[in-house]
């Protein structure tokens, strides 16, 4: 029904207007409804869920079930509970004054009652703008039943002169003052257990009980608790009984494909224009990003249980741009091209993002981020250049011996982190059998993005053991895996 929220302002004109209750299930179920109907999408910029999460996600909204999100950190379980805002209506009438969003035509609280009694059709009414029917908890371990639920207030009682036996010296916690709001409590395994069993009667009943008073307040709340899975075994867990009142538990994931991490992080990163302006980023280095997270998922140095967020990718993207444009203000340029050798500067971003196992802790993380970003060059060098075998018959030809033998019967290539880019080009182009690599197995590759392309046939060599790599203090040496040997002879 629309209605014309500036022209009711009192109970009596809200029942003019033949405004019905309705409960915040039921507005979640009919909105999601009509969207389905509809054809509109319902979880708005999230990526990867179209044909997993959502759907289970919209089951549990249509069954209106209290719903658990279960997945490791960054999966995006905060957000789809925010987007559930989305589907509620538009403005709701709450009694004016009222602590816990007191439904004009169903009143819970003393208060409500006892105002519309007095006021009758006179009672003013407020609109709540779903906006601001959201509210969160994350559940620390310091977190009382008195947070979550109320208390008696000393203070009311003194300044009211009330007796403790008077309901109206309570104080009513976050709960109660969600009443007809989505209520989100966050990392719940880390609650307390006796904490977790005063939420049994809240799910099952929708009443609550505070310091004896026989209150019977059908609160009405659409419940969303996110959890993670390491959580069961690390620090806590969700006490049994209460799993069994959580209608819907629902498993998320991380992106499956690099072309979904790609929108992700291109939504979720925040830049400054005169980086996006001033940096070209070629397709190749995004898909390169994004394998990094996707190798660090399957690392043998990395605690997978432990996960590794999508904001691995996000960060190491805004660093990624920043090493950039901190190279072009260094040289005076107007515009720049990402390298494969400003990925040096994305490891600050990663050593932080993962967990690791004993023997990731024995490489250090600066060493275990600058092994995911030869993995990474590795999984995708077959891509576009022909594969190397890991075994190869003595005397066998290959597309890389004319360049093999350059690095041979040369000293080595530098290439400095802060060349100017006709210099980076340059050095590239000083190689003639990288070039004639790039003719023959990329003609059609974008001329813009040939030089990043250039620098993953030298890293993939590396990878593959065929070239030697060297970090100094002023950029990478790439020299030939034998005269390096001979030298450090």
């Amino acid at each position: 029904m629309k209605l014309n929220y500036n022209e009711i302002n009192t109970l009596g004109e809200l029942k003019k207007a033949g405004y019905q209750s309705k409960s915040i299930k039921d507005e979640l179920r009919d909105n999601l409804r009509d969207k389905i109907k509809n054809g509109e999408e319902t979880f708005v910029g999230v990526w990867g869920y179209e044909n997993s999460v959502i759907p289970e996600l919209e089951r549990a909204i249509l069954s209106r079930h209290n719903i658990n999100l279960l997945g490791l950190r960054g999966q995006a379980k905060t957000r789809l509970a925010r987007l559930m805002v989305n589907l509620l209506d538009e403005n709701i009438p709450v009694v004016g004054g009222s602590e816990i969003n007191d439904d004009p035509l169903k009143p819970m609280s003393r208060y409500a009652i006892e105002l519309i009694k007095d006021k009758g059709d006179a009672t003013p009414i407020t609109w709540l703008h779903r906006s601001e029917r959201f509210s969160e908890k994350l559940a620390t371990p310091d977190v009382t039943v008195a947070d979550l639920i109320g208390d008696v207030d000393p203070i009311k009682a003194a300044n009211l002169k009330l007796s403790y036996a008077d309901d109206r010296v309570i104080h009513f916690g976050m709960i109660p003052r969600a009443n007809r709001c989505i209520f989100v409590i966050n990392e719940l395994p880390d609650l307390q257990a006796r904490i977790q069993v005063s939420l049994f009667n809240i799910l099952q009943e929708g009443d609550i009980q505070i310091r004896g008073f026989k209150l019977r307040l059908p609160l009405d709340i659409q419940f969303v608790f996110t959890a993670n899975p390491e959580d069961y075994t690390n620090r806590g867990s969700i006490v049994t009984p209460l799993k069994d009142r959580i209608g819907s538990q629902i498993l998320t994931h991380y992106p499956e494909d690099i072309a979904t991490a790609r929108k992700i992080t291109e939504q979720e990163s925040k830049l400054d224009t005169r980086q996006t302006d001033a940096v070209y980023v070629p397709d190749i280095a995004k898909d390169l990003l994004e394998q990094i997270s996707f190798e660090a998922r399957e690392s043998e140095y990395v605690d997978a249980k432990s996960g590794v967020s999508a904001r691995t990718s996000i960060t190491a993207f805004e660093n990624l741009l920043s090493t950039a444009e901190r190279r072009a203000l260094l040289t005076g340029a107007d515009s720049t091209m990402v390298r494969l050798s400003d990925f040096l500067g994305i490891i600050p971003s990663i050593t932080g993002k993962i967990e690791l196992v004993y023997e990731g802790e024995q490489e250090g993380a600066d060493g275990v981020a600058a092994i995911l970003i030869d993995d990474a060059v590795k999984t995708l060098f077959p891509t576009y250049f022909p594969e190397i075998n890991k075994l190869e018959k003595k005397g066998e030809e290959t597309p890389y011996d004319e360049l093999l033998h350059w690095f041979f019967e040369g000293d080595g290539f530098e290439l400095l982190d802060e060349y100017t880019d006709e210099e980076y080009k340059r050095a590239l182009d000083d190689i003639p059998a990288l070039n004639q690599l790039l003719k023959e197995y990329q003609p059609e590759y974008a001329e813009k993005d040939v030089y990043f392309l250039k620098e993953v046939l030298l890293w993939g060599l590396v990878a593959y053991k065929k070239l030697n790599k060297n970090r100094f203090e002023e950029g990478y040496q790439f020299k030939d895996m034998y005269s390096s040997f001979f030298t450090d002879l």
